[in-house]
């Protein structure tokens, strides 16, 4: 294969496009199967993986239950994307859209769902009046809370795919997303020269929302590339990265869903706040599928 490619007057679905995400990908929407999805015991049902889009989520909530609001008390259930579960009907009842996390809180009299890592977020600052900072810094957050939706899939589905998950590697596209990714890391760095986080002094949904994906990128976290992006040049960046991290909330959110990393690292399912407990082998660290 090279780089040479003439498109086609007209876009077929022929075969696979190789890469690491290649047996899910592909270009109709809607259900492939029957699956109906499990329900626990609490108000909100999340069904997720630990990607960034979905540990925003999972931070979310341990951030609202540490700051008190009970009433945020959730179960947490693993979608395999690479399984393709989220393209079972259940999960496609929720979100249409077949991409976690997705949401359903039953709270109410009519289970309401909600779907979209950013809106989850401003569905739930909203409904328990958490994270939201000072109003008349509104227009802020929701500047950068939408600023995270629209950049970071050039860091994803741009940097990291042809980075990390393409079939093969290749100069243009690698040097086109890394270009952005950079741009897009000076962007806040100098944001953050002049603020302690990103509307100000107070934490908030914006916060939450940018640190699985920048603040995962300067720590190492993502698709092995930190030397290469020269992370450690956004200072300040790296600073903020790290306070969001010495939280305890946000090292409980990480470990929600996760199926990679240490054992100690992964809590498959989280239905209970003792599924913490690490001492709890059966419910922290790789489960036996077979």
């Amino acid at each position: 294969m090279t780089e040479d490619y003439t498109p086609p007057k007209v876009w077929t679905w022929e075969q696979e496009s190789g890469g690491t995400f290649a047996s899910i990908n592909r270009p109709i929407a809607g259900a492939t199967h029957d699956h109906e999805l499990p329900v626990g015991k609490h108000p909100f049902q999340l069904y997720s993986l630990a990607t960034p889009n979905g540990v925003k989520v999972t931070v979310m909530f341990e951030e609202l239950l540490a700051a008190g609001h009970a009433d945020a008390e959730y179960d947490a259930w693993l979608i395999k994307i690479g399984d393709g579960d989220q393209f079972g009907s259940g999960f496609v009842e929720i979100n249409p859209n077949s991409k976690i996390p997705a949401l359903m809180d039953r709270s109410g009299d009519t289970p309401v769902r909600v779907f979209e890592s950013g809106a989850i977020l401003l569905y739930l600052a909203e409904k328990f009046g958490a994270f939201l900072g000072k109003p008349e810094d509104r227009a802020e957050l929701l500047s950068w809370l939408f600023w995270q939706m629209g950049s970071a899939p050039y860091l994803g589905g741009g940097f990291g795919h042809f980075y990390a998950y393409a079939p093969y590697k290749m100069e243009y596209p690698i040097n086109r997303f890394a270009m952005e990714t950079k741009r897009q890391l000076d962007v806040l760095d100098r944001n953050l020269a002049e603020r302690r986080f990103m509307t100000g002094d107070d934490y908030t949904i914006a916060d939450i929302a940018i640190w699985p994906w920048y603040g995962g990128l300067v720590k190492g976290w993502q698709y092995g590339a930190a030397e290469f992006l020269d992370v450690a040049s956004y200072t300040n960046v790296v600073r903020w990265a790290e306070e969001i991290w010495s939280r305890p909330a946000a090292k409980r959110g990480r470990m929600v869903n996760r199926m990679t990393g240490e054992p100690h690292e992964q809590l498959h399912e989280r239905h209970d706040a003792s599924d913490f407990d690490t001492q709890t082998q059966d419910k922290i660290g790789p489960k036996d599928d077979s």
